[in-house]
């Protein structure tokens, strides 16, 4: 019997229960797409659309990775800041990346209306909370993004935050009313389900063996076929195996974990008066949104460089949602999951051609609902030729990401970012 995706909240609810055969034989396409979560799938529609012949492969499940797993965030940005971009990369260029990330919003957005996924389930609204006074920093930095993107944000002050988020921890957010959460396993699967209908092979249970990359067409093994193609797409990320080394070493996998509450609107919405989904700007903060109406929370949170699981992960998550709600400490776990994300060390999503034929399109960690969907769409125009916009990521590139060294530094800051961020709610009491 062939492996099921992991047990949470999506898998439960997943709409339909189609499944994709394993590659058999010698198979023939113009591209060979290797990862079937949504940066693959968004590529591969939109080059099926097109009339190119699609061959797309999966270790395991469609969206069985972090693509099926995660929050469900929707909205423009990275998950480095603006001004970081701007360091590396100088103003404009950095505006232009970040209108890519507002454009791949848009991308999921226009998928979920033109595909007609209900079952998708988009609510409107994200939240971005602090646990300090910013005294106006906060604001002034809406205000930039809404003069200079167009972006729909809204101030809380500290009495409109604690009314909708019935918590001592807060003192103001911003609210991204363009910004949706939804349901990104219902949403995968349906974007497998359309590439499929226009042509595109969808093979799941197909993990690669290893590749031949140097002639013009190149060569991909599974266990049971072999797929060659003018053009190879890398879209693999946190469960990436050693098929291309450049791309392993490029990237950390990096766990995070997520629990759904049992059922109890009345307890729920009485801590969470709001539809919004929530984060705080902690560096690897929390987030969380209410699903099913409204009567349960889902809450993710921490990460970590351990690929392997805490031993109690609910346990975990529980203690800090009760921190920040403590009206909620009668409320049980009902499940709870975690998930690697790849990150490079730059927090940029890596999107490429490593050389003639040969692309790449990975480390999506901390922002990848948004940046997945452009990553998919500016290789997909790479590889037709209808645009060079995947240039605009060149200067974050497969840098190395320090082996050992890469994550011990990664952990040693992540510590470090919540010693300042305990410094700031400390001072905020």
């Amino acid at each position: 019997m062939q492996p099921a995706y992991i047990d949470t909240y999506y898998s439960r609810t997943a709409a339909t229960s189609e499944r994709h055969p394993p590659a058999v034989g010698r198979i023939e396409a113009d591209v060979c797409i290797i990862g079937g979560g949504l940066a693959g799938l968004t590529a591969a529609l939109k080059l099926a659309r097109s009339g190119r012949r699609v061959v797309l492969l999966e270790a395991q499940r469609v969206a069985w990775g972090a693509s099926g797993r995660n929050g469900g965030f929707v909205a423009a940005g990275y998950a480095t800041g603006l001004a970081a971009i701007e360091r590396r990369v100088g103003p404009d260029q950095a505006r232009e990346l970040f209108r890519l990330s507002m454009e791949g919003a848009e991308i999921v957005r226009r998928n979920i209306e033109e595909l007609g996924i209900d079952d998708a389930h988009p609510i409107p609204g994200i939240a971005k909370a602090l646990r300090y006074d910013s005294r106006g920093a906060l604001e002034l930095a809406s205000e930039r993004q809404q003069r200079e993107f167009g972006l729909q944000l809204r101030h809380l002050p500290r009495n409109e935050v604690r009314e909708l988020f019935v918590s001592s921890k807060y003192h103001e957010a911003i609210l991204d009313e363009g910004a949706f959460h939804f349901h990104p396993l219902n949403y995968a699967r349906a974007l497998a389900r359309e590439a499929s209908r226009l042509g595109a092979a969808i093979h799941e249970h197909s993990p690669v063996v290893n590749v031949d990359l140097d002639g013009v067409r190149k060569i991909v093994r599974t266990k049971g076929a072999e797929i060659t193609a003018e053009h190879v797409v890398f879209a693999t990320g946190g469960y990436t195996g050693g098929v291309l080394p450049a791309l392993k070493r490029a990237f950390l996998p990096i766990a995070t974990y997520v629990l759904l509450t049992e059922q109890a609107p009345e307890l729920v919405q009485g801590a969470i008066r709001t539809r919004a989904a929530i984060l705080d700007d902690r560096r690897a903060g929390d987030y969380y949104r209410l699903v099913d109406g409204g009567s349960r929370i889902l809450w993710g949170g921490r990460i970590t460089t351990r690929t392997t699981d805490p031993r109690d992960i609910a346990a975990l998550l529980r203690r800090e949602m009760v921190a920040t709600y403590p009206q909620l400490s009668g409320l049980k776990v009902e499940i709870a999951w975690s998930g690697l994300m790849s990150y490079a060390r730059h927090l940029m999503p890596q999107i490429g051609q490593r050389k003639p034929g040969v692309w790449y399109c990975t480390a999506f960690g901390g922002h990848g609902m948004n940046t997945t969907a452009i990553g998919g769409a500016v290789i997909a125009e790479g590889i037709a030729g209808e645009s060079d916009r995947y240039r605009l990521f060149a200067p974050f590139d497969l840098a190395w990401n320090g082996g050992i060294f890469g994550r011990a530094a990664v952990q040693l800051t992540y510590w470090s970012y919540q010693a300042a961020d305990a410094v700031k709610e400390f001072r905020a009491r």
